[in-house]
C-alpha cells in the first residue's frame, strides 16, 4: 500500500497544477486519439487526416476511451498511463514479495517506483510503461505456472497468453519476443525445455489461443482497410505505398531492427551509453547492484528462480537491443526485474548495502554543494521573457533523452532557481538522512526515497519551465482569440503538435511530407494537404486570410516567398512564431 502511495503521489502529482503541457511526441499520440474518438474509426491512426501506421492501437484506444469519460484534456490524455504505472509498481511488489518475502517484495517496489529512469521516461505519452507492466505480469504468470506450489497452473497459463495479447496491441512483436525469448531462455538453463511436465503446466497451445483471439482481429481488419494486402520487399524507399501489412511488419519492425526503415526519422545511441546509463536511470538503486552478485541465483526455491528468471530477462532485452537501433528508454521492460534484484539485495546484511547506502549520501552532499554555487552565482541575474532567450541549441545532442541540458547556460539556470533549489532540499534529505541513520538500513532507504520523491517534484517545476520552449501552447492560446482563418504549418507536424492539440485544427503542412507522415500521405485518398514553396506563395499572397506557424529559423525564407509587407506577427514564444499574411484589426 505504501508503494501505491509512492507511485501515485509521484505521477498523479506531475499531472496537477501548474500542469506540464502537451509538447512534440504527447500532443501527437493524443491527438491521435482524439481523432479516434470523433471519428468512430478506431483501426486506422490518422493525424491531420494522414494515416499513421507505425503504431499499434491499445495506447491509442485507452486515452481515447479516457477522453469519453473526462473530457479531451492534457490531464485525461496522461490518466491511462499514470494509472499503469501505478500498477507496474504495484505489480513488482507483489512479484516481489511472492518471491523472496515481505520486506524485499516492499523494496522491489521502492526500487522502481523512485528510480530516475521510470520517472524520465513516463513524461511522454509512449507506451513503455504500459507494455512494461504486460511484461511484469507475463514473466510472474509464466514463473507462477511452473511453480510446483502453486494450485491453478492453467489459470497462470492463460494470463500469460493474455498479457501476450495485451503487449502485442501495444508495441507490435516486441512485446511477444520479450516474454518468450526470456522464457525460452530460462527453461534451457534449467534444463526443462524438453520435460513433458513443463509444457503440461504452462500450456502453450491455449496461451497462444488467447493471445490471437486478442490481438489478430485488429491486425486483420488493418491490413483489410488499408490494402495492398500483401507485400513482402525488403527495400524502404520515398514515394512508394505498400499498405498496412508492409509497413507495419515489414519496415517498421524487421526494417527498423536491421536500421534499414525508411523514413529514417529516429537516431540511435551508442551501445556502450544504453548499457552504461542504466547506472542513471536506476539511481539511486543501482549502487546496491554489487550487493546483488553474490545472491542466490540457483533453482532451488523460488527466490533462487525468481532471480535467475530476472537475468534470463534482463540478458535478452539488452542483448536484443544491442543488435538493433536502440533508444534510451527501449530497456525499459527490464527495469522490473532490475528492480526484482536490487530489492532482494536490499534484504540482506551485505557489506555492500552499506557501501551503496554511503554512497548515495556521497553523491547527494556533492549534488547539495553543486546546486549552492549555482544558486549563488544566479540568484541575482535578470529573467526577461522566457527561458528559451537564454539557450544554445545543440540540436546533435537530442538524440539522449537528457539532450537538451546541453542547452543550458548559468543565464539559463537562473530560470530554474526555484526547482534548483527544491533539488538542493532533496539532497540535503537524502544526505543528512542516511548520515543520522547510517545504522538503520531501512530508514536509510526511505531517506533515499525521500530525496527521490522531492527530486521527481523538483524536475517537474523544471519541466514547466521549458514548456515555453518545447512546446507551443501560448501560441495555441493567440490563434483560439485571432479572426478566422485557414493554418498553415512550417517543417514537420511534430514541431507545433501542440498546437494542434490544443486548438483541435487540421493544418497544410508547408514542405512537411517528412518522417512519419511521409508513408501515409502516398496512401489512396489521403488527403491533399502537403504544400511547396509555390503552393506557399500563392496562398499567403492570395485574399483570404491565412496564418503560418514557423520557427525562428523559417522567418527569413517566409519574408523571401512572401515579402517582408505580407509577414504580420501575432505572437512568439519559445523561439517559435504565429503569422498572419493580413494585418489583425486592433480590438
Amino acid at each position: 500500500m505504501i508503494i501505491i502511495l509512492i507511485a501515485a503521489a509521484i505521477f498523479f502529482g506531475c499531472m496537477g497544477s501548474p500542469p506540464h503541457l502537451m509538447d512534440d511526441v504527447d500532443a501527437v499520440q493524443a491527438q491521435i486519439s482524439r481523432n479516434m474518438l470523433q471519428s468512430g474509426d478506431w483501426v486506422t491512426a490518422r493525424l491531420n487526416g494522414v494515416a499513421y501506421l507505425e503504431k499499434s492501437p491499445l495506447g491509442y484506444w485507452l486515452t481515447a476511451t479516457s477522453y469519453r469519460f473526462f473530457g479531451v484534456t492534457d490531464w485525461a490524455a496522461r490518466l491511462p498511463l499514470t494509472f499503469a504505472v501505478v500498477m507496474l509498481c504495484w505489480t513488482t511488489l507483489c512479484f516481489g514479495r511472492w518471491a523472496f518475502g515481505r520486506q524485499a517484495g516492499f523494496y522491489c517496489g521502492l526500487v522502481l517506483s523512485t528510480c530516475a529512469g521510470l520517472f524520465l521516461f513516463t513524461r511522454i505519452l509512449i507506451p513503455d510503461a504500459i507494455l512494461t507492466l504486460t511484461i511484469a505480469l507475463s514473466m510472474w504468470s509464466f514463473l507462477r505456472a511452473l511453480d510446483p506450489d502453486e494450485q491453478r497452473p492453467r489459470l497462470w497459463s492463460s494470463f500469460f497468453g493474455i498479457c501476450l495479447g495485451l503487449g502485442l496491441l501495444l508495441k507490435g512483436l516486441i512485446a511477444m519476443v520479450f516474454p518468450v525469448g526470456a522464457a525460452f531462455l530460462y527453461l534451457a538453463v534449467t534444463r526443462q525445455l524438453l520435460v513433458r511436465h513443463t509444457w503440461r503446466k504452462l500450456r502453450p497451445i491455449r496461451a497462444l489461443l488467447i493471445m490471437g483471439l486478442i490481438a489478430v482481429p485488429w491486425h486483420v481488419l488493418a491490413t483489410l482497410r488499408n490494402p495492398p494486402f500483401f507485400d513482402f520487399t525488403m527495400h524502404s524507399g520515398p514515394g512508394q505505398y505498400r499498405g498496412f501489412f508492409w509497413f507495419y511488419f515489414i519496415n517498421e519492425h524487421l526494417l527498423r531492427f536491421l536500421n534499414l526503415r525508411y523514413p529514417r526519422d529516429y537516431n540511435t545511441v551508442p551501445q556502450l551509453w544504453f548499457w552504461l546509463f542504466h547506472l542513471v536511470w536506476l539511481f539511486p538503486w543501482s549502487f546496491y547492484g554489487m550487493a546483488a552478485i553474490p545472491l542466490g541465483y540457483r533453482p532451488k526455491d523460488r527466490a533462487g528462480c525468481t532471480r535467475l528468471l530476472a537475468l534470463c530477462w534482463i540478458g535478452v532485452v539488452l542483448i536484443f537491443f544491442s543488435f538493433s537501433t536502440t533508444q534510451e528508454y527501449y530497456s525499459m521492460p527490464a527495469y522490473p526485474a532490475f528492480a526484482l534484484l536490487l530489492g532482494s539485495a536490499m534484504s540482506s546484511q551485505s557489506a555492500w548495502i552499506r557501501r551503496g547506502t554511503n554512497a548515495i549520501a556521497a553523491v547527494a552532499a556533492m549534488a547539495l554543494a553543486v546546486i549552492a554555487v549555482i544558486l549563488w552565482n544566479v540568484w541575482a541575474l535578470p529573467t526577461p521573457g522566457d527561458i528559451s532567450s537564454a539557450l544554445i541549441q545543440h540540436p546533435q545532442m537530442y538524440t539522449l533523452s537528457l539532450g537538451h541540458m546541453a542547452d543550458l547556460t548559468l543565464q539559463s539556470l537562473a530560470y530554474l532557481r526555484l526547482p534548483l533549489a527544491l533539488a538542493g532540499v532533496a539532497a540535503l534529505v537524502g544526505a543528512i538522512g542516511i548520515v543520522l541513520n547510517r545504522n538503520r538500513a531501512r530508514v536509510g532507504f526511505f531517506a533515499a526515497a525521500l530525496m527521490m520523491l522531492i527530486f521527481f517534484h523538483a524536475a517537474r517545476l523544471a519541466m514547466v519551465t521549458f514548456d515555453p520552449y518545447l512546446g507551443s501552447k501560448p501560441l495555441a492560446d493567440a490563434l483560439t482569440g485571432v479572426p478566422p482563418g485557414k493554418l498553415i504549418e512550417a517543417d514537420a507536424y511534430y514541431a507545433f503538435s501542440s498546437v494542434f492539440f490544443y486548438t483541435n485544427r487540421p493544418a497544410l503542412l508547408w514542405n512537411g511530407r517528412v518522417d512519419n507522415l511521409e508513408y501515409g500521405s502516398y496512401a489512396p485518398g489521403a488527403p491533399d494537404v502537403f504544400i511547396d514553396d509555390t503552393d506557399f506563395q500563392r496562398l499567403w499572397c492570395s485574399a483570404e486570410r491565412y496564418y503560418l506557424l514557423a520557427c525562428e529559423k523559417d522567418l527569413a525564407h517566409v519574408q523571401e516567398l512572401a515579402g517582408t509587407g505580407n509577414v504580420h506577427i501575432v505572437t512568439k514564444s519559445g523561439g517559435k512564431y504565429l503569422l498572419t499574411n493580413q494585418e489583425i484589426p486592433r480590438g
